[in-house]
């Protein structure tokens, strides 16, 4: 399969952000990805389909998401029988607010989201009317110093709000966590690096030093998530990006990425994913155009 096209931006070094603002009628553009991060806005957009890593999405009347670097995506018109269609995509580097500056106590939620989005970040409907008349504003603003203290803006009242979902799942993004917890840490990099065989609950609560039933309910508290959860989320994110990077069949893949079962793989990918594993790979064939 063909990769997705790697996007050149028009950014220099000594360049703040790239902006664009366009009505259009259609999505056309394919798959891709590049190196800066985005800050992409939609309206009128309701059935439309938004790819991120492995996560497909159809959208409502509005979509806005902020997207780390090198994450594969794309918008396509899919159920979407809107013409007035209103974008509005903002492109940056991290390098533009500085490790430094990002290090303060003041601006440590923005840091937070950033690194979030090297997952990709969805933000709910509530989030979005927060800062819609600063987004569609924005180029009203005059060129230069103001609109970065709009961006800015713009970045922190997001980095305030919960309402908000991570898109593509921590092993197709290819983002190692680093919880503070060091028992979790210690059972999560287990995990990772045993994800292809069988794992067994009483081998985890061992690394963590605790009885299997305390440590089920332990790393539940800590993560918010099952174990059982954590390893097929892991499973299957190796198991898209397999789809997506390989022609291998999905059998094979199924049992390289730990599932001993081709029907319960099936089942579990359409439960998590929203379709079958052929359909996605299928999906995403079909957005790798190359121009």
């Amino acid at each position: 399969m063909e990769n997705p096209i790697t996007e050149t931006t028009p950014l220099t070094e000594n360049d703040c952000f790239y902006l664009m603002d366009r009505n259009k009628d259609f999505f056309t553009y394919p798959l891709h990805k590049h190196e800066e991060m985005e800050l992409n806005f939609v309206e009128h957009c309701e059935g439309a389909q938004r790819i991120v890593g492995d996560s497909i999405e159809t959208l409502g009347p509005y979509d806005l998401v902020l997207l780390g670097s090198g994450l594969e995506h794309n918008w396509s018109q899919y159920n979407c029988e809107s013409h007035t269609i209103h974008e509005i995509t903002i492109q940056f580097s991290r390098d533009m607010l500085g490790e430094q500056f990002l290090s303060k106590n003041q601006v440590a939620g923005i840091r937070a989201m950033l690194d979030n989005a090297k997952r990709g970040i969805a933000f709910d409907l509530s989030a979005i009317m927060r800062v819609y008349d600063k987004l569609t504003k924005i180029t009203e603003a005059q060129p230069g110093f103001y609109r970065v203290l709009r961006l800015l803006e713009i970045l922190y009242e997001l980095s305030l709000t919960e309402n908000y979902h991570l898109l593509a799942s921590k092993s197709f993004a290819n983002v190692k966590n680093m919880p503070d917890n060091q028992r979790v840490r210690r059972v999560e990099e287990y995990i990772d690096a045993h994800f292809t065989s069988e794992i067994r609950l009483k081998t985890l609560a061992d690394l963590a030093g605790m009885t299997p039933a305390a440590f089920s309910r332990y790393f539940r508290t800590q993560t918010g998530r099952t174990i059982s959860d954590y390893i097929i989320e892991l499973r299957l994110g190796h198991a898209a990006r397999n789809l997506v990077d390989s022609t291998k069949s999905i059998a094979e893949i199924c049992y390289e990425c730990g599932f001993n079962n081709i029907s319960n793989f099936n089942r579990i990918f359409k439960k998590k994913k929203g379709c079958a594993p052929s359909t996605f790979r299928d999906n995403y064939h079909k957005s790798k155009i190359i121009i």
